[in-house]
């Protein structure tokens, strides 16, 4: 039996042991909160050091050094969220899109970025 508890939220009937509240059970496996883990790679063998930056770390170029594999490209796995992220490598100290983005944007300062979808 359904009914709507105080606030107006949609619950089940408590005797009814083999339902369990709606919003709590929306909330917890919401795709919102589950982070995926996402591999980007910079193509960069000549460099000496890269990282990313984005909205997923407030856009501190420390926050997530790469590291170079055997082939010369830059690898670093992050756990994002679900939704559009946007993100920047930096090159030896220099901002440089990633070629293979599903996309560009603007950031808050107006500048190029790439964008990642998560879902």
């Amino acid at each position: 039996m359904v009914f709507r508890d105080a606030v107006g939220n949609m619950a089940f009937d408590p005797m009814h042991r083999s339902h369990i509240h709606w919003k709590v059970a929306h909330d917890r496996y919401s795709a919102k909160k589950m982070a995926k883990p996402v591999n980007f790679v910079c193509v960069a063998p000549k460099a000496k050091h890269v990282t990313i930056a984005g909205d997923f770390n407030h856009w501190d170029t420390h926050a997530h050094p790469m590291t170079r594999q055997p082939d010369g490209a830059w690898m670093v796995q992050l756990q994002l969220n679900h939704g559009h992220h946007q993100y920047v490598f930096h090159v030896d100290g220099h901002p440089t899109l990633d070629p293979k983005a599903q996309g560009i944007a603007r950031d808050h300062r107006g500048n190029k970025v790439s964008m990642i979808p998560v879902s």
